[in-house]
């Protein structure tokens, strides 16, 4: 494998402190394929993130900020296949077979044969990914496995309803302030801070709503500061008015769409959830669930949380993005886990506090 991108991430790139603290590194595995990935840290566990259809690596920024200041770990997130800026051969292929074998080649792209302790995390999509690289055992050195707000019962549920709500999304957005704005507005993201990293990573610039540009010009576009008004010398004429009625055709030029249709991934979506729930009680390593809703629990997940077979914790006032509503509170559960299995240390003066299932 061969490194071939590494650089600082700066918080003017992307408006938010948070990001200072991951490096971006582009990796080019064996069948020479790239993925973008974050890291941080520089000791303990590796958490390998894997985040939801249609977002990004960059949904993990502030509960990566959230993390490392409470435990000693070590952070890599990755943009999935046809997400993000990773890009491979047939970047459609989002089966679960072929997603869960990134993972793994990934890993060990970064690791070789001697990978460190990894807990894999992963947010509805990426839980489901998460599982299924487990149960394949594609990470060996695998130490805890954790979902967030992701159930079969619920999750094969939802799929009925699911094209709706892609259709019922605005297929562009005038600007990425926008795009976070109707983030935040609709509920998707219910914390402006992710939401500012997170919509970056999601959508992508076009000419005429087609034609994508690169990701340089979302980061540039992220803060505009309105100009005053000039008077010109010699008619008394608004420059900044004039200049704003000449822009018009190029807005029309710079919108923002979707990174990836979702639409045209739903012959994926059975075999991201079907089963689910007893491969995730089926994995021979610690596991915790955290849920929006205690009433997402399904059947088979009930008798096995009854049963202790998992850990789980319900983080309410929540939407489907738990770990972006809440970075802080997700922390704390994935933190005290890590240490009551005593896979790690606290830091900063971190004080556990264990939930009651």
């Amino acid at each position: 494998m061969t490194a071939l991108e590494e650089s600082v991430t700066s918080p003017q790139c992307f408006g938010a402190s948070t990001l200072n603290l991951w490096r971006t590194l582009w990796w080019k595995t064996k069948l020479a394929r790239i993925f973008r990935i974050y890291k941080s840290g520089l000791e303990g566990p590796v958490l390998l993130l894997l985040h939801g259809g249609g977002h990004s690596a960059l949904s993990w920024a502030v509960f990566t900020s959230a993390i490392i200041s409470r435990i000693q770990c070590r952070i890599v997130a990755l943009d999935l296949r046809g997400h993000g800026e990773t890009k491979v051969r047939n970047p459609e292929d989002l089966s679960a077979e072929t997603m869960s074998k990134d993972v793994g080649n990934v890993v060990e792209a970064l690791y070789g044969d001697l990978p460190p302790p990894i807990m894999l995390i992963g947010h509805s999509m990426g839980g489901a990914i998460a599982v299924h690289t487990a149960v394949a055992n594609l990470v060996p050195s695998l130490l805890g496995l954790c979902m967030i707000d992701v159930v079969e019962g619920t999750a094969m549920d939802a799929l009925n309803s699911m094209q709706n709500f892609l259709r019922s999304r605005p297929k562009t957005f005038k600007s990425l302030e926008n795009a976070i704005e109707w983030s935040v507005k609709s509920g998707q993201i219910r914390n402006l801070e992710s939401a500012r990293v997170s919509m970056v990573g999601q959508v992508k610039q076009c000419e005429g709503a087609a034609s994508p540009e690169g990701p340089k010009a979302i980061v540039e576009g992220i803060i505009e500061e309105e100009e005053e008004e000039e008077e010109d010398d010699e008619g008394g004429v608004s420059v900044n008015k004039r200049k704003k009625e000449d822009d018009t055709e190029t807005k029309k030029e710079h919108l923002y769409t979707w990174r990836i249709e979702l639409a045209k991934t739903e012959k994926y979506w059975d075999g991201w959830f079907r089963g689910l729930s007893n491969l995730f009680l089926s994995c021979p390593t610690p596991k915790l669930l955290l849920l929006a809703g205690v009433d997402r629990l399904d059947k088979d997940l009930t008798i096995g949380q009854m049963q202790g077979k998992f850990q789980m914790q319900v983080l309410p006032q929540c939407g489907h993005a738990v770990h972006e509503d809440a970075p802080d509170k997700v922390a704390e559960a994935v933190a005290t886990f890590l240490i009551r299995h005593r896979f790690t240390e606290p830091i900063g003066g971190f004080q556990c506090v264990f939930p009651a299932c």
